[in-house]
């Protein structure tokens, strides 16, 4: 088990931090007085969990005296226990408070509470393995720090999602593409009542060259736009494919896409209009 204590200046990217570490799949717990920090961790071991990360900043100023010997008393029973402080300099910490407009936790003028927080904090500070200065970092760069120092990945998925039209689109998606320029199995009573996960009505929606094209064209464009959202720090990025009646062609090319593209981590989360076994519906093309 990793268990990684956070600290540091308020408005130093504490939040983000954690934030990052849980995408990561971290159990998170924040603002935890460090008397309470071997008890955390006899708890979340017990229950199995892998990687744990707490927070205890100025706002448990009340027990900070308890920092060392709490740290001492846990790193000798583990040698799994890592600290990660941040800080930043004083202008820029105004800068973001001057932006937020959130108060200190010390509650004084913002320039002494930054001096009197170094000194509450020191403690942990000195004892910390990784200590990352924030002042020029953008978050996404600062979480990118963050995966690089515990060695983790920034996980992304791609979800996937067939839907009909006629049942109008889905409110919840990054991007709606629309493929009913398809040829539709619809109209062949043989492939009617099939959906677009067998092989025959796949067969029918990509069988001649143009279609085939215009499928490569939106795999292309779904290929660039996940991979965009990637790199702008998204964890995950919904693309919803919608045919007529979501029965056929929308299917189809989803499952096509979440074989082909490889390269991402690719979740089919529903054919949200898919009947497995019908027959005709309302007359209407699907």
């Amino acid at each position: 088990m990793l268990f990684v204590i956070v600290s540091g200046l308020s408005g130093s990217g504490k939040s983000t931090a954690l934030r990052t570490l849980e995408d990561a799949g971290f159990f998170i717990t924040d603002n935890l007085p460090p008397e309470l920090w071997g008890a955390m961790y006899d708890l979340v071991r017990a229950s199995n969990i892998e990687k744990v990360a707490v927070s205890t900043d100025s706002r448990t100023r009340e027990f900070l005296a308890a920092l060392e010997s709490s740290y001492v008393r846990l790193s000798r029973r583990y040698d799994n226990v890592r600290v990660l402080f941040l800080e930043a300099n004083a202008e820029v910490l105004l800068g973001r408070y001057n932006l937020s407009r959130r108060e200190h936790p010390l509650g004084e003028t913002l320039m002494v509470d930054f001096a009197r927080e170094r000194e509450l904090l020191a403690p942990l500070r000195a004892i910390a393995d990784t200590v990352i200065d924030t002042t020029s970092l953008s978050a996404k760069q600062l979480s990118e720090r963050v995966l690089q120092v515990f060695r983790l990945e920034q996980s992304f998925t791609l979800r996937l999602m067939s839907f009909g039209f006629k049942h109008s689109p889905p409110r919840d998606a990054d991007l709606v593409l629309d493929v009913r320029s398809l040829p539709n199995p619809y109209y062949d009573p043989a492939l009617r009542s099939k959906s677009g996960r067998q092989s025959d009505v796949a067969a029918y929606v990509f069988r001649d060259p143009e279609a085939e094209k215009f499928y490569e064209e939106v795999r292309d464009f779904v290929q660039t736009a996940a991979t965009r959202a990637r790199q702008s720090g998204r964890h995950s990025y919904t693309v919803a494919i919608g045919c007529t009646g979501g029965q056929h062609r929308s299917v189809a090319v989803t499952e096509r896409l979440s074989r082909e593209l490889t390269d991402l981590s690719v979740e089919v989360v529903d054919h949200r209009d898919m009947r497995e076994v019908t027959g005709e519906r309302e007359g209407a093309p699907v």
